[in-house]
């Protein structure tokens, strides 16, 4: 039996998708600012994952962060709806 829930699972109970940048240092090139790209699905406004990953680089990761910047989207939302009542092709 499987334990993780799937995405449309996560979905349907408020997850959305978080994509996380992190800049950070290497130890030996201090001048240098490299980047990280994370994605998981996660609740805002909270965003308890994405911290949660934010606290595990701090803790583990040698690589001082400069900053972090992230954007949420939830992909289940209500749809644009149109009455359509006539369709013609051209050509």
């Amino acid at each position: 039996m499987r334990d993780d829930p799937s995405e449309t699972e996560l979905m349907l109970k408020g997850y959305g998708l978080t994509t996380a940048e992190f800049f950070y240092r290497m130890p030996d090139y201090q001048r240098v600012l490299n980047s990280y790209i994370w994605q998981e699905y996660d609740l805002a406004p909270d965003h308890p994952r994405l911290f949660a990953f934010i606290e595990f680089w701090q803790d583990t990761i040698e690589g001082p962060l400069h900053s972090v910047r992230f954007t949420h989207r939830k992909l289940i939302a209500p749809g644009e709806w149109r009455n359509v009542t006539d369709e013609f092709t051209l050509h």
